[in-house]
């Protein structure tokens, strides 16, 4: 495949590591008796994980009685949250495209960013600062950053043109992922979208049953793996080493029938 930003470079490597088809671990996920509609239920797992990761003080037990019990919170605890289910709504009946992901961002950025930032690519230089206070990652250079975006989304509307086989589709959601969280065009909210890019990119190619897949929640079990993950790629975006990537690429998939 000719790709502008992608590359299929570990995709010989990340089949020999997952062995089974991840259709088929898909198939043998445990499905849960629950009183609420099946899919609301797993956007809510998906919301309150993806934003724990970005340090959100929200629990799974008591968004679920918010959004499903009508259990009453301080509006500030669930706001948040509560957007970016909403961003999860959005991609269900929406292309998978640079535009949407703008629209997508606009509604899971709703109360982190002001209205005049929310969808919009940035213009100026980035660096990810860790816990420590240092420089974890310089982001794509706002000169470069536009064109690169272009260059993923065409190999985004490459693919999903594609028949592709189950281990390509979720070598490739990982991957995605990785790519956008490096370019890192928004102001903020740039994991929520990498996270949620990486499940409509699933939900596309396999449809609904793609909601169920816990990334959010693997993600944010394995926390310090996710990070330490990302960052082996180098620290400065013109010098990233994608070769690096495997041991991130692996972590959905292996992830799906992890039960600890």
């Amino acid at each position: 495949m000719q790709f502008k930003i992608l590359t299929s470079q570990l995709l010989k490597n990340y089949t020999k590591a997952v062995k089974e088809s991840p259709m088929v671990k898909l198939d043998n996920i445990e499905k849960i008796e629950i009183q609420v509609d099946y899919f609301q239920f797993y956007k809510s797992v998906s919301s309150v994980y993806s934003s724990k990761i970005e340090g959100e003080d929200i629990d799974f037990d008591s968004f679920f009685k918010h959004k499903f019990l009508n259990v009453k919170f301080k509006p500030d605890y669930t706001r948040k949250t509560d957007d970016l289910y909403a961003a999860y709504d959005f991609i269900d009946n929406n292309e998978l495209n640079l535009k949407n992901v703008q629209k997508a961002h606009s509604i899971l950025s709703s109360k982190l960013l002001p209205k005049s930032q929310q969808g919009l690519i940035r213009s100026n230089p980035m660096f990810v600062i860790n816990s420590d206070d240092k420089i974890e990652y310089v982001a794509a250079s706002p000169e470069i950053v536009k064109q690169e975006l272009h260059k993923l989304f065409y190999d985004i509307d490459f693919l999903i043109k594609q028949e592709l086989n189950p281990f390509e589709i979720f070598y490739y959601a990982s991957l995605i992922h990785l790519v956008f969280v490096k370019i890192h065009p928004f102001q903020d909210g740039n994991g929520r979208t990498a996270r949620l890019m990486e499940k409509w990119f699933l939900i596309k190619k396999i449809g609904q049953k793609a909601t169920s897949i816990q990334l959010e929640k693997n993600y944010y079990r394995k926390i310090k793996d996710y990070y330490s993950n990302i960052k082996k790629l180098g620290l400065e975006y013109e010098e990233l080493d994608y070769s690096k990537s495997l041991d991130f690429l692996l972590m959905t998939i292996t992830g799906i029938n992890d039960k600890k």
